[in-house]
């Protein structure tokens, strides 16, 4: 049986070259970065090359790239080091009804635990943000905003340039979960998104698996949310993953600038899986082509569920995803349908297909042939009302 890969936004291959470039790391220099002796002072100066390598390519100063264990780290380290920071100035919150879970249980816990009040806007059908509803939203005791730049599951940009232009002129900090643009959106360098934290994970973007960064625009300094040494200029403790820190560094060279999802030819394949969702029965896209990633088609389906449909694709060999991977196996309807106004029955069968850069037509015609039959095959099962 053949395999179809269509969950690049979960996760992607590691790229070859980039994994030629982590070898040395992973034997030849292997000391602490921050041992005094010569074997650490060469992991020193290489962690200290990648920092710089990394400002070039995102255009900001090297001591405003916080390198961390992924996108997960990223946001907490954003939401509860800002907050946590500025709290004497106020607690409220600003974010968006459809972010990761790494945005939004962050956000629950500081209004659960630490006093702080959380405003969630809402989206319109198509799960984009009102600018307006932002500019309504933002109070005097408003200290940050935490909006997305792409929605994980259904891929829809937001206008977070917009958003975060009217945060600096309110003088609220903003900070957007990057997390599923970069690689995907042409990219200049950090500061197009006006943002004081950018959350950034490499294996997104056929970077290695726990290594990413925050952007922190200077002099911001979020409190930290691991203790333990002095490391990343005591905002992130723990020793640094240098192989993982240099594969890093090694995709963001290879595929920002120049985005290694390609959208001239990505639009071509995804065409073709929207014109086949239109005709199952049934069947209902929800991610957005004209303001969404050009790698993304998700739909809902009446009378199924995402686990029935995802292990029926799977025996076919097919990999999808029901929206994020961090919740694979999660029986909760997804929040994202929800707030674009969808009811949990139709929350409860989403599908995403993200394609990428190995994606074939073959495949996608495969898949065009394979999926109407996996959802007969449901609806057969399912009895009727």
């Amino acid at each position: 049986m053949q395999t179809v890969y269509l969950d690049y936004n979960a996760t992607t291959p590691l790229d070859a070259a980039v994994r030629e470039a982590m070898l040395p790391f992973l034997g030849e220099v292997w000391g602490n970065p921050s041992s005094v002796h010569h074997v650490g002072r060469r992991a020193r100066a290489v962690l200290d090359d990648a920092r710089d390598r990394s400002a070039a390519i995102l255009g900001c100063k090297p001591s405003e790239v916080v390198f961390t264990s992924g996108g997960t780290e990223s946001n907490n380290l954003a939401i509860f080091g800002a907050a946590r920071l500025l709290k004497s100035k106020g607690r409220h919150i600003i974010t968006s009804s459809i972010e990761h879970h790494a945005v939004l249980h962050c956000c629950d816990y500081l209004e659960r635990k630490e006093g702080f009040e959380i405003t969630r806007l809402p989206v319109d059908s198509q799960g984009r943000l009102s600018v307006d509803d932002l500019k309504k939203a933002l109070r005097p005791d408003t200290i940050l905003v935490s909006i997305m730049a792409a929605n994980n599951e259904i891929g829809t940009i937001e206008p977070v340039a917009e958003l975060g232009a009217i945060c600096r002129e309110r003088g609220v900090r903003f900070h957007t979960d990057a997390a599923q643009w970069f690689g995907k959106e042409p990219f200049e360098n950090i500061h197009e998104f006006n943002a004081d934290l950018v959350s950034i994970c490499a294996h997104k973007f056929h970077g290695p698996k726990g290594a990413g960064a925050l952007f922190v625009k200077s002099p911001l300094l979020p409190d930290p949310i691991l203790f333990g040494g002095g490391h990343e200029n005591e905002r992130r403790a723990g020793t640094e993953n240098v192989a993982g820190i240099i594969g890093f560094v090694a995709a963001l060279e290879r595929f920002l600038r120049k985005p290694v999802f390609d959208r001239e030819r990505l639009t071509h394949l995804t065409d073709k899986l929207i014109e086949t969702i239109e005709k199952v029965d049934g069947a209902r896209l929800v991610s957005s082509p004209e303001h969404g990633l050009a790698n993304t088609v998700a739909f809902v389906t009446e009378d199924a569920d995402s686990i029935a449909l995802l292990a029926g694709l799977d025996l076919e060999g097919i990999c999808a995803s029901s929206g994020s991977a961090c919740s694979a196996g999660s029986l909760e309807p997804s929040h994202v349908i929800r707030a674009i106004g969808l009811g949990d029955d139709l929350a409860n069968s989403l599908v995403r297909f993200s394609i990428g850069r190995e994606t074939t037509f073959e495949e996608i015609e495969y898949t065009a042939e394979v999926l109407p039959e996996v959802v007969k095959r449901i609806h057969r099962a399912v009895p009727s009302h």
